[in-house]
């Protein structure tokens, strides 16, 4: 196997975490500094920075906390040259069921998140 699936599939699991925990000091090593968060579901469209969406995973109440089941999944993993991905994940949180475009890149010996583009539907 590649060794960089690996790499992106340890990286994938410490977001899903992330995520899951609303631990933005994990996200904030998963994601790059100058990574893009981007979302179209309603309007208008949401586009943050980390240093605004960061502190916004640290005031909301986890989906831990709240005992809700993990629906965390990747669904592709593809690489463009050495150092450079996409993966289609999907997770869920609250009420919303997301489906996350993220582009990687590695830099500096390790795989990051540069741009995190998504969709969401409300659950049920």
């Amino acid at each position: 196997m590649d060794p960089r699936y690996a790499d992106v599939v340890a990286l994938l699991s410490r977001y899903f975490d992330g995520l899951y925990t609303s631990d933005n000091l994990a996200l904030a090593e998963v994601f790059h500094p100058k990574a893009i968060y981007v979302c179209a579901s309603e309007e208008p469209l949401v586009q943050l920075t980390m240093s605004e969406y960061l502190p916004i995973v640290e005031k909301r109440p986890s989906p831990a906390s709240r005992n809700e089941p993990r629906k965390d999944r990747i669904l592709s993993i593809a690489f463009a040259g050495p150092v450079t991905a996409f993966a289609q994940v999907n997770c869920a949180i609250g009420d919303r069921y997301f489906t996350d475009f993220l582009s990687l890149i590695q830099t500096e010996g390790r795989w990051q998140i540069i741009s995190k583009v998504f969709h969401y539907d409300r659950n049920q």
